[in-house]
């Protein structure tokens, strides 16, 4: 066959060998902005070297290999005896080991542990997103460990630790540890409270035998595990180790791993617990208040997280754009392909300019900001994360074919994207809680007004959705129906506010426009045409200036 009919042209050169920290302006400036000056400088050193291993070949192949080979459960050795374990290729190991020798299991101890954690994860997990959730678990649990500062003494230190080291041992013998989750019971599912899995108190202090079945376990190879039983004294969260201090496994027997949409790379599993050692968290029938912080540390992980999946979404469509021509032109100066990278980057940047947002409040930990997070949490948990399944399948779209095929890694966004809208409660728990939060704590919407009250007077427009939403607030007659609808205003008027205080005009206006003004369609690149679209998309470039 003639070489030439094989000739490549108007093919675009992977998106690769970058910074992804220092090519992302909005997180970059989200970062100097709630970061003391003092921090700034080993702070914007650490993600930049994260930021280019993120945007490096080799973390690229990591992230595909973890997805193309994912975690084998075996049940058994050779000779029949259980074992319960998950197996994971290498890339995994390596991916994960990278992340915790960055910084992303600890938080909660050091100068802006919460911005630089947040803005690395954003940063990390946009070379692959399967991983994140035993780094979230992990960094979530320290909370509700703390609830008894004995346990806390002893698992603290490795649930923070900077050494990754896989395998099932004692803790003790570890230099760091992970953990998961387990809540959710095939009769309950989100309503906990009707767990039926028993906990038996045993003679030592705080000690306890566990019988039951979690429908749903995350990252079962973990070393310990959160884990809400019915106690005496009613629904109680305990610590469940994999290894017991003498060597022997503790009773976890895994039923299968889950065979989900995507998040391939991540094992997923249902578990049995029958006479299973464990140690009380907290006391007795306060389980859910006991694990509710490691609860609420998670959903911000699931915006951070959902940022980061736009962000390399809307990063890979405006870099194809960028070189991709047709119709006699480059697409990024196509005025209508402009006009849907610009609201795409619209969307991006103001799900990561929330999310640093919420980041900078634990950082700060005032009554006023924790107050301002008991709504701000839930409802930008319901609207960012409903927002990047429409916006990853847009971006898919812009690349089209191109897109649609599995080596583009656009596929594996697309899949990952529905992911973190249903983990930690999906969008109708999100919305209750922000109901419960509005009739119960009063400083919660205070906290919030305040908030957004700080741009008033900069953009009509913003002016108009705040007057419109304390009208809403002030009816809540058949609350819950429209529930939905009020949490979605909520959250967009609190991106409005953010990005009209932080954000270039160009961007601000943009968004105040289209999401608060209603100047705007139902698809993307229904922007209104008199807008600085250029200036929003060579903004969202991925490019380092």
């Amino acid at each position: 066959m003639a070489a030439t009919t094989h000739t490549v042209t108007n093919q675009v050169p992977p998106l690769v060998g970058y910074d992804v920290f220092a090519a992302d302006r909005a997180l970059s400036e989200a970062v100097e902005r709630h970061i003391e000056p003092g921090v700034l400088p080993a702070a914007r050193e650490e993600l930049s070297t994260l930021g280019q291993s993120a945007g490096s070949a080799q973390a690229q192949e990591w992230g595909a290999q973890a997805n193309e080979h994912p975690p084998v459960l075996r049940t058994h050795d050779r000779y029949g005896h259980r074992i319960d374990e998950v197996e994971f290729h290498p890339s995994w190991h390596r991916l994960l080991g990278h992340a915790v020798a960055a910084g992303l299991t600890d938080a909660w101890g050091r100068p802006a542990g919460h911005v630089r954690r947040a803005a690395g994860f954003l940063v990390w997990t946009q070379a692959e997103a399967g991983h994140g959730c035993p780094l979230s678990m992990t960094h979530a649990a320290v909370p509700a460990l703390r609830t008894d500062p004995v346990l806390a003494a002893e698992w603290e230190p490795k649930l923070t630790s900077y050494v990754y080291e896989e395998g099932l041992r004692p803790a003790q013998e570890k230099a760091g540890v992970l953990f998961g989750m387990g809540m959710t019971e095939k009769q309950g599912g989100t309503d906990v409270r009707s767990n039926t899995t028993r906990a038996e108190p045993l003679s030592g202090e705080g000690e306890y035998l566990l019988t039951g079945h979690k429908w749903f376990c995350s990252a079962p190879m973990s070393d310990g595990f959160l884990v809400l039983a019915q106690a005496p004294g009613g629904l109680t969260c305990f610590l469940v180790p994999r290894v017991l201090p003498d060597g022997t496994r503790n009773v976890f027997a895994i039923q299968r791993l889950k065979d989900k949409l995507g998040n391939k790379s991540n094992a997923s599993s249902e578990v049995e617990f029958d006479g299973t050692w464990a140690r009380r968290v907290g006391e007795e029938g306060r389980g859910v208040r006991t694990i509710i912080e490691m609860v609420a540390a998670t959903r911000l992980d699931c915006v951070v997280g959902s940022a980061a999946l736009m962000r390399q979404a809307v990063a890979q469509a405006i870099h194809h754009a960028t070189y991709r021509s047709a119709f006699g032109g480059l697409l990024i100066d196509k005025p209508l392909m402009r006009n849907v990278l610009a609201d795409l980057a619209l969307e991006s940047e103001a799900a990561t300019v929330l999310a640093m947002r919420l980041a900078s409040a634990y950082d700060t930990d005032t009554e006023e900001e924790r107050a301002f997070l008991r709504i701000a949490v839930p409802a930008a948990k319901y609207w960012v994360t409903k927002r990047c399944t429409p916006v990853v399948g847009e971006a898919l779209e812009c690349l089209g074919g191109n897109g649609y095929v599995e080596e583009s890694g656009m596929p594996r966004l697309l899949r990952e994207a529905p992911l973190n809208s249903i983990w930690e409660g999906s969008g109708n728990v999100q919305a209750l809680d922000v109901l419960r939060a509005l009739q119960r704590e009063p400083q919660a919407l205070d906290a919030f007004l305040r908030e957004v009250g700080k741009a008033r007077g900069v953009d009509h427009r913003l002016d108009a959705a705040i007057k419109d939403l304390l009208t809403e607030l002030a009816d809540l007659e058949g609350i819950e129906a429209r529930a939905r609808r009020l949490v979605e205003r909520m959250a967009l008027v609190l991106q409005g506010s953010l990005l009209v205080r932080w954000a270039p005009p160009e961007v601000s206006d943009a968004f105040c426009a289209s999401r608060l003004g209603g100047d705007w369609g139902t698809a993307f690149g229904t922007l209104p045409h008199s807008l600085d679209l250029a200036s929003v998309v060579t903004r969202a470039r991925p490019v380092a200036e």
